[in-house]
């Protein structure tokens, strides 16, 4: 542990909610209706007695649990609560994660990916998340396929250089032949007019394998990267399909973790050779399915970097989590591409990022490298009302 942490007292934690916004309406995947036009979520700034600050995204969805774990914080040391060698010191605080390591990285004057090990990639590929099934969404007005290619087109000249499609529109929105044929449908359009971008699909377990396999064998010549949440992630599942795809499109990936990872389960299945991307969530919010962190990521790397794993952190919903993720990845190696989240966040300096040719790159400022400028303060009176803000 660095000493220069323990010179440093914390004395003020601060509560905001933070606002964002995509470029448009986000519609409908395998299992949720439309996803709206963004969110509001929490941030946390931690203060010390020398004048350091840090910041970063919180974990809960109500303010009054997050100001009232405040106290656990107030008049420790930093390094009572954080180590970076490792990340937070006590896994019961997910909620300040993000924000510790911002603040130790401005005190010790390091961006947080050479914090990391600075072992990973200088420049992140990174994958355009956004492209839901908008061809079927909204109902009052959907907008075909071609929808689906003008939102590619955006995210291309946005800097994107592959995307994830959703699939699964069956049995939820469509009937099973109707929906299977328009996944397909979409996945050929979309690889037709972007012949040389990657191509992810995304079906949030809606598949069975018998439908998944009779997808794969009419995209085969498509090329897909990986094939993300098929179905539930088991080993005899993975079996069946791994094999189909080793006789009908032998590159494809599985990438799955996402959603209630099961750590050893995962492990095994790689170390099979049928799960082929790791994609636990960055964030730390065990009030979300799909809950990891980044302090449980730091300490699951050893483990899967003595098996060789490739990784993805999962970082739906936010531009914050995804440059988070982009950190995260150029520290760590066995970077395979990181999901990039468009959006544009009130109160919050993102310039030091920037996406060129289909990859990210990171700023050499200490911390997470992003400003924090405003925010709407949560104060105690909010905590009584028990003011609920959602997070994505």
């Amino acid at each position: 542990m660095n000493q220069e942490l323990s010179y440093h007292t914390i004395r003020t934690v601060n509560t905001y909610k933070v606002r964002s916004r995509f470029p448009r309406l986000v519609g409908k995947n395998a299992f949720r209706n439309e996803h709206a036009f963004g969110d509001e979520f929490v941030v946390k700034e931690i203060i010390t007695d020398q004048g350091a600050k840090g910041w970063g995204l919180a974990s809960g969805l109500f303010y009054h649990q997050d100001i009232r774990e405040d106290d656990r914080l107030l008049n420790k040391k930093v390094s009572e609560v954080f180590d970076e060698s490792i990340g937070i010191l006590q896994e019961d605080l997910p909620t300040f994660d993000f924000a510790l390591h911002d603040l130790a990285g401005n005190i010790l004057g390091l961006p947080c990916f050479r914090m990391f090990g600075d072992r990973g990639v200088q420049s992140v590929p990174v994958y355009d998340t956004l492209i839901y099934f908008d061809d079927i969404s909204p109902d009052t007005n959907p907008g075909g396929i071609a929808r689906i290619l003008e939102e590619c087109q955006y995210g291309y000249d946005y800097g994107y250089r592959a995307f994830k499609l959703k699939i699964g529109r069956a049995p939820l929105w469509m009937s099973l032949e109707e929906g299977d044929k328009r996944d397909i449908e979409v996945t050929r359009a979309v690889r037709e007019h972007f012949p040389d971008c990657e191509i992810m699909v995304d079906a949030n377990d809606a598949y069975t394998v018998d439908r998944m396999k009779a997808y794969v064998d009419a995209v085969s010549d498509v090329g897909l990267y990986w094939i993300e949440e098929p179905f539930r992630e088991n080993e005899k599942s993975f079996s069946l399909l791994r094999e189909h795809l080793d006789k009908k499109s032998p590159k494809t990936l599985i990438a799955d973790g996402e959603t209630d990872p099961d750590m050893d389960l995962l492990i095994h299945l790689y170390q099979k050779g049928l799960l082929g991307v790791f994609q636990m969530d960055i964030q730390g919010d065990h009030s979300l399915g799909h809950a990891f962190g980044l302090t449980p990521w730091r300490r699951a790397m050893p483990r899967l970097e003595s098996i060789g794993a490739r990784i993805s952190p999962h970082a739906w919903g936010l531009k914050l989590k995804t440059h988070y993720a982009a950190q995260f990845c150029a520290g760590y190696p066995g970077v395979s591409c990181v999901e990039g989240v468009t959006d544009t966040t009130e109160g919050v300096d993102f310039s030091g990022y920037q996406i060129r040719n289909g990859k990210m790159y990171l700023p050499e400022k200490p911390g997470f490298g992003m400003d924090f400028i405003w925010g709407m303060p949560i104060t105690g009176e909010d905590c009584e009302s028990k003011t609920i803000c959602r997070q994505v």
